[in-house]
């Protein structure tokens, strides 16, 4: 599908928003049922890329419930590791 392509090259460049209001308009679409887990591991990683960790990690969560072998198994791993890393101390105050 050329627009996940697209959309991946939004995301590296930068262009999060962008990518996040075209991911919100596929996901309404009944046609990419098929890539549904992709597009929710895409803007989970742009959500991730705006610092937005907890639509980050919903829109994991919606990829992993869709397809258990989605690369959101791996990038909610490391989302929560990294959360748990910068913010350890967060509850100790």
């Amino acid at each position: 599908m050329e627009q996940i392509d697209n959309l991946k090259e939004l995301i590296n460049q930068g262009d999060v928003d962008t990518a996040i209001k075209q991911l919100d308009q596929l996901l309404q679409d009944n046609s990419v049922e098929k890539e549904k887990d992709t597009l929710y591991y895409l803007r989970g990683n742009a959500y991730r890329k705006k610092g937005d960790w907890k639509r980050a990690l919903d829109n994991y969560q919606y990829a992993i419930e869709l397809n258990p072998d989605s690369p959101a198994v791996q990038a909610r791993k490391m989302a929560i590791d990294i959360l748990n890393f910068y913010h350890k101390d967060m509850f100790n105050q």
